[in-house]
């Protein structure tokens, strides 16, 4: 029976490293995140995001260090961190022969779940897809999709969900769409962590940001924490070159609008 509740942050790693071969992936990455926020891992392609995501899936072993999902160690108790999380993986895994509504209650029959349908219903109503919910999937558009496929990640109730690059490929309409199926996440009380590469992401989206680059966590901390690291902001003045409309301008005058350049005597 795994825990529901646990002291201290539903996610911890500590000094996680992963090599390919020469190539070291994580070097030594640390970070917590607390029950109910969404975090936010931030850096570009191969900074080794995914690679973290995949450790705490119980997916890749790591080469060194430490990493608990709802307290449960990914490396002894790897069956208890897969009944503690939910995976949504870069591109969305549903059945577009299906309706959106029969993707659901498919996953809930697969989890030998009560009521199939009514958590599905519940879940279409959550990410405002009760409309569409009769409807071929194939027929959605790419933020719809996004959004069924959070839904079905949610059947079970996981207490985390891990979310890598939610919005890759999406348009920026269907990208606002899953901003805010994630905030709904939080709202109701589901740990988010979540993988990105675009800054305004995580800026909209995450309680705590992490930058990972080159394999190690190079700042960690809210939106306003990583604003103070900028420097403070200073005034310069630069010398502005005059255009040839003011020197001329200047030189007649300004004022006298009765002479026009080109008029003839």
């Amino acid at each position: 029976m795994v825990a529901q509740s646990i002291a201290g942050p539903v996610i911890r790693v500590r000094g996680l490293e992963k090599s390919y071969g020469k190539l070291e992936v994580l070097r030594g990455v640390d970070f917590d995140v607390a029950r109910g926020s969404i975090f936010a891992l931030l850096g570009s392609n191969g900074a080794g995001k995914t690679t973290v995501v995949r450790i705490l899936a119980t997916l890749l072993k790591a080469d060194g260090g430490t990493a608990s999902v709802n307290g449960f160690d990914v490396a002894t108790r790897p069956a208890d961190v897969r009944e503690s999380f939910s995976l949504t993986g870069q591109f969305a895994a549903v059945d577009e022969i299906l309706s959106g509504r029969e993707n659901l209650v498919l996953v809930a029959r697969l989890r030998h779940l009560k009521d199939p349908g009514a958590i599905a219903d519940d879940l279409l109503r959550r990410f405002s897809l009760t409309d569409a919910g009769g409807r071929k999937v194939s027929t959605y558009s790419g933020g719809m999709r996004r959004r069924l496929d959070i839904a079905m990640s949610l059947i079970g109730n996981s207490p985390v969900i891990f979310l890598d690059e939610p919005t890759a490929g999406l348009d920026p309409e269907a990208r606002i769409e899953v901003w805010h199926a994630v905030k709904e996440l939080a709202g109701y009380g589901t740990t988010v962590l979540l993988t990105t590469q675009h800054l305004d992401e995580a800026e909209q989206l995450a309680d705590r940001i992490a930058i990972l680059h080159q394999g190690r966590i190079i700042a960690n901390g809210t939106l306003a924490e990583l604003k103070r690291l900028f420097p403070a902001a200073s005034v310069e003045y630069v010398e502005k070159q005059p255009t040839l409309e003011e020197i001329f301008l200047s030189v007649i005058g300004g004022d006298d609008k009765s002479d026009t350049i080109g008029t003839s005597n």
